[in-house]
């Protein structure tokens, strides 16, 4: 029996690609059929995330021309974390896998060829991973390969050079779904499911239309989202942080005695100003980062749809 196979995209804004990559992927789609490697029933799925331009539209006209296409759109801009998860719990039960990617094709679609040849060797989860950054500028290099380091150190373990195309089995997803956290980060949750996975090396191609979703802003904040979501290692940074500043304050107040009994007159205000303002800091960094985690924790207790699905566009819907 072909594996059935769906792609889940999700778009916003991306009017501008949207043409172009469709047609990129019904050929890519076709070839895969006509080679045998998945079944004729296997769809493509664009999702839009509230998108303010006329992504949906496009994705309503390519699914009236072709049956391939279908559709998901949610109820508006929730980012692209919530977008891609809505889709993917949307398409839990549908097909025997389900590859995510990015609606403007740097994920390399050929690279799907070998993660459903390790799909078939039994793997659940397999991770699409960049194999070289060559073409990024020095700073671009340099920023994103700190990014995944600093997240392995404070916590959140994921996969070096690994963004979010990847294949996940239908098994993969019905255990994914078990995770309910509202503060979700995508590249960490994933490899703790635990079942047995590996990883496709391909080389992502420059943009070829439109803007970047992932500005450096937005890629911090990504970082943080998944350090504080997957990991308290902030906060035994502050715990950590607190001990040292008590030893150091130990030292100075011996040193200061044996100045004092020594008869030395202690200078004092450079050094008093300097402790107030790194002691004031710590304090403010240390509420600052507790402000996080509460806030977090105020956000899950409330328990609000981490998505809400307006509509979907399939065939299987529409029989």
């Amino acid at each position: 029996m072909m594996l059935k196979l769906y792609l889940a995209i999700p778009c916003y804004n991306e009017q501008e690609v949207l043409p172009d990559s469709a047609e990129k992927l019904l050929r890519k789609y076709r070839t895969l059929m006509d080679g045998g490697k998945i079944s004729s029933d296997s769809r493509i799925v664009f999702i839009d995330d509230g998108s303010r331009d006329s992504t949906w539209e496009i994705i309503e006209k390519l699914h009236a021309a072709e049956k391939i296409f279908d559709g998901i759109k949610m109820s508006r801009n929730r980012g692209h974390q919530n977008a891609l998860l809505g889709g993917l719990m949307a398409l839990r039960g549908r097909a025997d896998a389900v590859i995510s990617l990015d609606a403007d094709l740097q994920d390399d679609i050929n690279a799907i060829d070998l993660m459903i040849e390790k799909y078939e060797q039994g793997c659940d989860i397999v991770y699409g991973v960049r194999s070289s950054r060559e073409k990024d500028s020095f700073f671009k290099r340099f920023t994103a390969e700190g990014y995944y380091k600093i997240l392995n150190k404070m916590g959140a373990k994921v996969i070096f050079n690994h963004a979010d195309f990847r294949l996940m089995s239908d098994r993969a997803l019905e255990e994914f779904s078990k995770f309910h956290e509202v503060n979700i980060f995508l590249r960490g949750l994933v490899p703790m499911i635990g079942l047995k996975s590996d990883i496709v090396e391909y080389e992502r191609k420059e943009r070829l239309a439109g803007e970047s979703k992932y500005p450096l802003k937005k890629m911090l904040a990504l970082a943080w989202e998944g350090i504080t979501s997957l990991s308290v290692k902030p906060l035994r940074f502050i715990t950590v942080t607190g001990i040292c500043a008590f030893l150091v304050s130990i030292g100075m107040l011996i040193y200061f005695l044996v100045r004092f009994f020594t008869g030395h007159t202690v200078a004092g205000w450079a050094s008093l100003a300097v402790s107030i303002w790194a002691l004031g800091g710590l304090q403010l960094l240390a509420m600052g980062i507790l402000g996080e985690y509460l806030g977090k924790i105020y956000l899950e207790a409330k328990q609000r749809p981490r998505f809400i699905v307006e509509k979907i566009l399939s065939d299987e819907d529409e029989k």
